[in-house]
């Protein structure tokens, strides 16, 4: 199917102060698509002097509220995440517990198995068998102090292996879109690299943690400590109490994967994501992670450009009882520039078209392409705003009668 490109020139509700879709021509349409894409594993500001040594060779930091990377360095490229798993472990437990299958005050009585392969093995809630740990406290457990007996204990204790576990993670991972992600750990014990990931996919991990469960995310990321049976221990996270706004996520370490660190903060309506990957040192890894956030905070703005529920353009519709359909903004869509420098983006629409009827409202039928200078393009999806059913013999005819006369 071909790709077409449709600048809306309808009526628009365009917030005040914000950039509105321009109307080029053929030609300004021809030579947007045939600009040359910035690869994918780059972003413009790596040519920009970013606070990440050389040293560490994966480095990612995304602007969740415009979808813009700031900067990126072998986002794609594939490494072992160490204790980073855990996140993905946190995950599929909130995504069970919004589901209803688990229950957060649920005891887990711990084995005497478990007790013997787990505790005390590598970072640790050194569990002790007969004890019963709450669902809760196993996974402020695991993400606070990153136990691997806790993290095997809430695992086991789900699905009944750890097998089935980390079944459910990689079935949340394809859900979620991360294709370049397979855990075969449930914790990121070294396992000779069958556990891998790249910056790309945990930034999609992230996303989906502090905007699918913001309650269960602040109850259980960046807390500064955790106390079990007497013994208290500190939370390795560098930038959370440290950097304004900063509230997660998680460190991981081991000597094949080096120190990584996926990290979030929000500050003044914007939420940043950074994922550093492979770093020698865990000074080095900490000071950078603290940097680079800073760093994307002040040199970098995000104003709005459509809020949600916004009518952004229209899409051409195939054998429905409407010729076009109208896109709106599933979700308010932002746009990011240098500090100081405001940029007007170009905006266009994209789809695969004619779109077929019928066509509910709220389904995603359209992309809209942000291209500001000096950044990677961004693409955001758009909803149709209005249902449009499929048109009967005569509308046929008609649709029909008038495609030939056009």
């Amino acid at each position: 199917m071909k790709r077409i490109w449709l600048v809306a020139a309808c009526t628009m509700a365009v917030l005040p102060g914000t950039w509105a879709i321009g109307a080029p021509g053929t030609d300004a349409i021809r030579q947007a698509s045939a600009k040359a894409p910035v690869p994918a594993h780059r972003s413009a500001q790596e040519l920009v002097e970013a606070p990440v040594p050389a040293e560490i060779p994966v480095a990612l930091l995304l602007d969740l509220s415009s979808q813009q990377v700031l900067f990126a360095r072998e986002a794609g490229r594939r490494f072992m995440p160490a204790s980073i798993t855990k996140a993905m472990t946190a995950y599929t437990a909130f995504e069970l517990i919004k589901e209803g299958k688990i229950a957060i005050a649920t005891p887990v009585p711990i084995s005497q198995e478990l007790q013997d392969e787990w505790s005390g093995e590598g970072s640790s809630m050194f569990l002790q068998a007969g004890e019963r740990p709450t669902i809760g406290q196993l996974i402020l457990g695991s993400t606070t102090v990153s136990g691997n007996d806790a993290t095997v204990a809430l695992g086991v204790a789900t699905t009944g292996s750890l097998e089935g576990w980390t079944e459910l993670m990689n079935d949340n991972a394809a859900k979620l879109g991360m294709s370049e992600t397979y855990f075969a750990s449930a914790n990121g014990f070294p396992d000779g690299g069958r556990t891998f990931t790249t910056a790309r996919d945990l930034a999609i991990l992230a996303e989906a943690i502090v905007t699918r469960h913001p309650r269960l995310y602040r109850n259980y990321f960046g807390r500064p400590l955790f106390k079990w049976r007497g013994i208290t221990q500190y939370n390795h996270d560098p930038i959370s109490g440290r950097v304004e706004g900063a509230d997660g996520l998680k460190t991981g370490y081991t000597n094949e994967a080096g120190y990584t660190f996926l990290g979030s903060a929000k500050r003044d309506g914007r939420r940043l994501v950074l994922v550093l990957a492979g770093s020698p040192r865990s000074g080095m890894r900490n000071k950078a992670a603290r940097e680079l956030i800073e760093w994307g905070f002040e040199r970098f703005e995000t104003r709005p450009l459509f809020a949600a529920g916004t009518l952004v353009g229209e899409a051409e519709v195939q054998d429905g009882d409407a010729a076009s359909v109208m896109l709106r903004a599933p979700a308010d869509i932002a746009g990011t520039y240098r500090a100081g420098r405001p940029r007007e983006p170009q905006l266009s629409i994209r789809y695969r078209g004619p779109l077929a009827a019928p066509i509910e409202e709220g389904e995603e039928v359209a992309r809209l392409r942000i291209e500001t200078p000096g950044f990677p393009p961004v693409e955001v999806p758009l909803e149709a705003a209005e249902p449009v059913a499929k048109a009967g013999p005569l509308r046929r005819l008609v649709n029909g009668l008038a495609g030939l006369v056009g």
